[in-house]
C-alpha cells in the first residue's frame, strides 16, 4: 500500500511541476484526478490486496513514460492512463 501511494505522490508532483498550456487540463483538473487515482488504488488494493504487485508494476510503467512531462496536459494523460490501468 505504501508503495501505491509513493507512486501517486510521484504521479502528484508531476502534475506540480507542470506548466499550465493546455486549457483542457488546468492545476484543478489534475488534482481533481490525483484525488480519484489515490481513491481507486486504495479500492483496488483493499478489494484484491494479491493485485497488488501488478497495480504498482502498471503504476510504474506510466510513471516512467511520463517522467520527463513538462506541461499539464502530459500529467492529465498519466493520471488517465494509470486511472484506466488500475480499473483495467
Amino acid at each position: 500500500m505504501k508503495k501505491f501511494l509513493f507512486v501517486a505522490v510521484g504521479l502528484a508532483m508531476l502534475a506540480g511541476s507542470a506548466c499550465s498550456k493546455a486549457p483542457e487540463c488546468t492545476t484543478e483538473t489534475a488534482s481533481k484526478k490525483a484525488q480519484e487515482l489515490v481513491a481507486a488504488l486504495q479500492a483496488a488494493v483493499t478489494k484484491d490486496p494479491s493485485k497488488a504487485a501488478d497495480l504498482t508494476a502498471k503504476v510504474q510503467a506510466v510513471t516512467e513514460k511520463y517522467k520527463d512531462a513538462t506541461t499539464m496536459a502530459d500529467a492529465c494523460k498519466a493520471y488517465d492512463e494509470v486511472l484506466a490501468a488500475i480499473k483495467g
